[in-house]
């Protein structure tokens, strides 16, 4: 998942313990093999290369994620979609690299998540257009670390963390206190501007510090708006609180893209779901119901 992975569990026998916690490993190795972007022998870039040209058959785990995905973009009018990879393909962040003028104006075009087709009763998925590229980076993380939770659950484990990069769900306590989650500052990574305490919940943080090169004084990061295919501004990191991780995971990238005022108002919007803003001066902005519990 090009990212750390980390488990903490509860358990009375230490061997069981560590059983769990390899599974668990062994789930997000099975879901990375199955849904990246980056090895040419996932499922996912075998719909890349294809699904253009003909339905490509999938596995019903990859449809419904798929599926998942695309009602997450009806639901935020194409703040989110996996299609952003049509454009966001060119990019190179380690070598700082980005697409050419015509080169970005080009895959505009693919860009926008009703090119993709789902056909539940054959499992196929195919591209209504030539171009366009899909990528999970904004919600896969969120799945599997739910699918980590789930798998911990079916053994009898009622307290325990799992971790993805900036995706993270807790069940149950860390002893007898609250899990506490950290928010760290966008342009110090060794500051946290907060501290979240956690129970049965989950918490996903989109940054422009994750993946990223500065060129003639602009940062160019690896989340793009798709209307524009370029990297979105207007904010530094936003994080989502709500109960799975799927739904953090795709709302933080939707709120990093809509910007703090249309994605405060898409968070109040919705029940049980929070959210922290930090803008491009460093200041904090937080959702109705933190806002309450502060005054609190």
């Amino acid at each position: 998942m090009g990212t750390t992975v980390s488990v903490e569990l509860w358990h009375e026998d230490a061997g069981e313990a560590k059983k769990l916690a390899d599974a668990v490993l062994d789930e997000m190795r099975r879901i990375d093999n199955l849904m990246s972007s980056y090895k040419p022998a996932s499922l996912l870039s075998s719909v890349n290369r294809n699904a253009a040209t003909t339905a490509v058959p999938v596995n019903e785990e990859l449809l419904l994620l798929l599926a998942r995905s695309l009602e997450y973009s009806e639901l935020t009018e194409g703040a989110f979609d996996i299609t952003y990879a049509s454009a966001g393909q060119y990019y190179n962040y380690r070598k700082g690299e980005l697409p050419g003028k015509e080169q970005l104006e080009k895959s505009l075009t693919a860009i926008d998540y009703r090119h993709v087709k789902l056909d539940h009763a054959e499992l196929t998925v195919s591209f209504l257009q030539k171009g366009v590229r899909i990528d999970l980076g904004g919600i896969a993380k969120g799945y599997a670390v739910d699918r980590c939770i789930a798998l911990l659950r079916q053994a009898g484990i009622r307290n325990a963390f799992v971790s993805a990069g900036g995706d993270t769900r807790v069940i149950g306590k860390r002893w007898k206190h609250p899990w506490i989650v950290g928010i760290r500052d966008p342009r110090n990574r060794d500051q946290i501007v907060s501290l979240i305490p956690l129970e049965d919940s989950a918490i996903s943080t989109s940054g422009d510090y994750e993946r990223y090169f500065e060129k003639d004084g602009t940062r160019y990061h690896h989340i793009l708006n798709p209307g524009t295919g370029k990297s979105s501004s207007g904010v530094r990191s936003t994080s989502i609180i709500g109960q799975t991780a799927i739904t953090t995971d795709a709302l933080s990238t939707s709120v990093f893209v809509l910007g703090v005022d249309e994605g405060m108002k898409l968070i109040n919007s919705l029940g049980g779901t929070e959210a922290i803003i930090v803008d491009n001066q460093g200041k904090l902005h937080y959702s109705n119901g933190l806002e309450q519990v502060a005054r609190n």
